[in-house]
């Protein structure tokens, strides 16, 4: 969690702090082989120099951003899990609980889909 605890210690809200760094810790711990890094001031997540997911956080929410074609794929359970959503990405109310098994299977769809890609965002 080095990589993150500049940005985690930016937030003013423990309590939203606290939640940010249970989800990083998820992935980190779920998917060890992703590589943990900030760019453009968002935690995100690689594989093999791709990208597989950005997570960051709102006053209202956190945002999961999968990329859009990941999105596409999984919006009809992304509206199930009673999730807002744009093109690129989604949100979790801090209110709301974390479905961990559509961000899981979110991730795991990417390192499939991204396993031969070459560059770091889908074209």
């Amino acid at each position: 969690m080095e990589v993150f605890s500049t940005y985690l210690a930016g937030m003013d809200h423990p309590d939203h702090r606290t939640r940010m760094e249970e989800i990083l810790t998820w992935v980190q711990e779920t998917f060890p082989q992703l590589e943990p890094a900030i760019k453009w001031n968002t935690p995100m997540f690689t594989d093999h120099g791709t990208f597989i997911l950005g997570i960051s956080t709102a006053k209202h929410h956190v945002s999961v951003a999968p990329e859009e074609v990941t999105m596409v794929h999984f919006a009809d359970r992304i509206k199930e899990a009673g999730y807002s959503a744009t093109k690129g990405l989604y949100r979790i109310p801090w209110k709301d609980s974390v479905d961990y098994r559509l961000l899981e299977d979110m991730i795991i769809y990417n390192i499939q889909e991204k396993a031969e890609f070459t560059g770091f965002w889908r074209k």
